[in-house]
């Protein structure tokens, strides 16, 4: 690096090791020669409004070596959407703390900000490096493999749906169905993971609802059907951000956060899984639950894969080397480098931020059966080596006894 300060910052919702990846950025700045102080931004880019930065290098290395496994977002975060008038007063900043290396750990709308906010130093005369490290349990970042908090989340949806589908199954005659809903506005990465639970004779989940097909009440009914009649009970997952036909929300949430995006947990909404579990009461007159998890699959640290938490710190090392190099303007990717059949392995590259900000990553076809309600062989062999094995449970032979 060239000299100056470096300036890091959390922003969006967290995930399990989204400080894992801050502990990486810091790290290889610390690391590096030519690094001035390392700060961090307190509760994203309004640290930097409100003059409030933090003296990371100060901090103990136990510490920083502590958060590779913290949950949370340590610094804090924000999803203040930035206006032109909060320009002028950031590069003041800027210039006051002399930061020329703008590191943000997020998702499309963070690296927006990256993008817009060392355009605008540039342009006014004061050299910044901005790199982005992808962060999203929603896994719909464009240009990469995976992101980092993917696997960990996914994890947990796979482990909840196993584990509620045993109780679902054991409880059919009180409880003839169970839907489970993921977080997850406009992409079915999560749900689909949930499919990862079955095995052996655990048939859960039956029916997967995901954002990328448009939700039809009768096919949906006759699948639920179907599924009760040939199980004795219906397992359904759904994503939050299921729309109808038409393009409204199922979950009739009106609620928009600062960026426009459609919040389905919000007060005065009625989730996803609430709408479907009253078409389904009302249409068999069957007795049933639903279980909505919100944002613990964003911080269940316990769930959490050990392969999220290395990449997930990898992937903030890369950023420091990538800005080292002058390469600035782009978010760190993965991608993968085995070949099918062969173990898994990743290597690293880069996208340009303007690309990731402009662009989200829906599960391609080629993931989602033809029906709609499930995922193929080829979603399953690119989620299980990010999910890890699952446990398995003992079943009853439940041999009818004779008098």
């Amino acid at each position: 690096m060239a000299g100056g300060n470096v300036l890091i910052g959390q922003s969006g919702g967290p995930t399990s090791v989204i400080n894992s990846s801050l502990a990486g950025v810091v790290d290889g700045a610390l690391k590096t020669k030519g690094v001035g102080r390392v700060f961090g931004m307190r509760f994203g880019i309004e640290g930097v409004l409100n003059d409030y930065l933090v003296d990371l290098g100060s901090e103990a290395p136990s510490v920083l070596k502590g958060l590779r496994s913290t949950p949370g977002s340590a610094l804090g975060s924000s999803r203040l959407k930035l206006k032109d008038e909060h320009f002028p007063t950031i590069l003041k900043q800027l210039k006051k703390y002399d930061i020329r290396y703008y590191f943000m750990i997020g998702g499309n709308d963070t690296m927006d900000t990256i993008h817009r906010v060392t355009k605008y130093a540039n342009e006014n005369g004061h050299s910044m490096v901005g790199v982005g490290v992808p962060k999203t349990v929603d896994n719909d970042l464009y240009g990469t493999d995976h992101t980092p908090g993917y696997p960990s989340a996914a994890r947990y949806m796979a482990l909840s749906v196993l584990q509620a589908g045993v109780l679902a199954r054991d409880m059919q005659k009180v409880d003839q169905f169970v839907i489970f809903q993921s977080v997850g506005r406009s992409a079915g990465w999560l749900p689909a993971a949930t499919a990862l639970a079955r095995g052996g004779d655990l048939t859960a989940p039956h029916v997967l609802l995901l954002p990328e097909r448009h939700f039809n009440r009768d096919a949906f009914l006759q699948a639920v059907a179907a599924a009760q009649k040939k199980y004795g009970f219906a397992s359904i997952v759904c994503g939050e951000g299921l729309t109808n036909a038409d393009g409204s929300p199922v979950s009739v949430s009106q609620t928009k956060d600062k960026f426009g995006n459609v919040e389905f947990g919000a007060m005065g909404g009625t989730s996803a899984a609430m709408m479907l579990h009253r078409m389904i009461a009302d249409e068999f007159g069957w007795r049933g639950e639903f279980q909505v998890t919100e944002s613990l699959p964003m911080c269940a640290a316990d769930r959490g894969c050990k392969l999220d938490f290395d990449e997930a710190f990898a992937c903030g090392k890369q950023a420091v080397k990538l800005a080292a190099r002058g390469e600035g303007g782009v978010m760190v990717t993965m991608k993968r480098t085995n070949k099918p059949g062969e173990p898994y392995a990743i290597d690293f590259g880069t996208i340009s931020l303007s690309e990731v900000a402009n662009h989200e990553r829906p599960m391609p076809d080629n993931f989602i059966t033809k029906d709609g309600f499930g995922v193929t062989k080829a979603f399953l062999d690119y989620a299980a080596p990010l999910v890890g094995p699952l446990p398995t449970y003992s079943s009853l032979a439940a041999k009818k006894a004779k008098a």
